[in-house]
């Protein structure tokens, strides 16, 4: 089956954060949302026919996971990661941030150092804070095109860190960690006593020719010291459903885990969670090739179009994900007028860089997972902005 990701939908008047969010953050409607990392393309029909099915029996009572929710996800990550993951290893998360928050609550405590990698997703360090915990920011090194890990500052880093939450692959970044980066990452972390919580919600969304390498699967130093968060959530579109999971290899990990879960009964999901994630991970295989091929011609598009029409902005060419980091430090601009241009000038809502930690500053990140007519849109009133602030000198 073909399916049609140039058909642009109506989102606004659902409560989307991404579209009817945007008065709540600038103020106006007028703003072309491409900042909150959902696709505007539909939720795969197979899902949404799965759902429906569910609807049709008019009684929605008390569930439990359905059989399937196991059986898919062991299978999918049986087929796309080569991770033979046993039911036992799966806890049922209402969400990866959340998930977070559970793990930094359940495996350290107040005033107990927690490291991140910035730039970052800004919630590792904002739940981290909230939860009363220090964060110790180790800032990635940019060349060559994309971040890399200054294993000489990490090692330093690290040092008295109960936790070390990983975002792989990267986000905003979009850089797949290969293996060699990851079992160094594991062997500094087993020397230094620190557990690691990866967030790898965007592994589906890998990129060809790269390959997502589950942190647990790289060295049996990395699969006994780390909890694994993942969905099928970006992949397939549906974040509205809740639907996330923890995997822990190492057993001590995952009782006490599970212990913590069960005694707050955060482990139970609503019924479309476990019905939505079974029918994504049973049927999704050819919609997501499909997506991702779509998604990487935006990409294209994007870098192309930047080349030819934007002066001063470039990128970083994502090795996963629809979203994608802007490197606009040849405007000269500081990081309040940046933002500025993006709004008042090309009526954009773009994410700060600086969300993402001080190394953010100087980009944006733009979500590419729509519309090419959209993107087109949204570039074109770009290049305008740029140029008319440009010929201000």
């Amino acid at each position: 089956m073909k399916y049609n990701f140039d058909e642009v939908i109506e989102r606004r008047g659902t409560d989307s954060v991404k579209w009817d969010g945007v008065e709540n953050v600038w103020g106006r409607k007028d703003l072309l949302p491409m900042w909150v990392a959902d696709m505007d393309f539909r939720t795969p029909p197979f899902v949404m026919d799965a759902l429906r099915r569910r609807l049709d029996h008019e009684v929605l009572g008390y569930t439990f996971a359905c059989e399937e929710w196991y059986t898919s996800i062991c299978s999918w990550l049986h087929k796309r990661h080569q991770w033979d993951v046993t039911r036992d290893m799966l806890t049922f998360v209402p969400g990866i941030v959340r998930g977070q928050a559970f793990a930094l609550q359940c495996f350290t405590k107040p005033g107990d150092k927690v490291m991140v990698m910035t730039p970052v997703y800004h919630p590792f360090f904002l739940v981290t804070e909230r939860l009363g915990r220090e964060v110790v920011y180790s800032p990635l090194d940019l060349y060559d095109g994309h971040y890399h890990i200054d294993f000489e500052r990490f090692s330093k880093d690290i040092r008295g860190c109960r936790l070390l939450i990983l975002c792989n692959p990267h986000n905003p970044g979009g850089r797949v960690w290969t293996v060699e980066e990851l079992r160094r990452i594991a062997d500094i972390c087993k020397e230094s006593g620190t557990m690691v919580v990866s967030d790898e919600i965007h592994a589906d969304l890998t990129l060809p020719p790269y390959k997502h390498h589950p942190f647990a699967t790289v060295s049996e130093a990395a699969a006994q010291n780390s909890l694994t968060f993942m969905a099928p959530s970006k992949a397939f579109n549906m974040p509205g459903l809740g639907s996330s999971y923890a995997i822990a290899v190492n057993e001590d990990i995952r009782r006490r885990f599970r212990e913590f879960m069960e005694a707050g009964e955060f482990c139970e999901g609503h019924l479309f969670a476990y019905i939505g994630a079974a029918a994504a991970y049973t049927h999704g295989e050819e919609w997501l090739e499909q997506v991702l091929g779509y998604v990487q011609a935006n990409i294209d598009f994007t870098e192309n179009y930047l080349k030819e029409h934007v002066p001063g902005i470039g990128m970083i060419r994502p090795q996963a994900s629809y979203l994608v980091f802007l490197d606009c430090r040849a405007l000269g601009l500081p990081q309040e007028k940046l933002a500025s241009l993006f709004a008042e000038k090309a009526h954009l809502a773009l994410n700060d860089g600086t969300m993402f930690g001080k190394p953010g500053e100087g980009f944006m990140r733009l979500n590419v997972g729509c519309p090419r007519s959209v993107l087109q849109k949204a570039l074109e009133q770009l290049s305008v902005a740029v140029k008319e602030e440009m010929a201000k000198g």
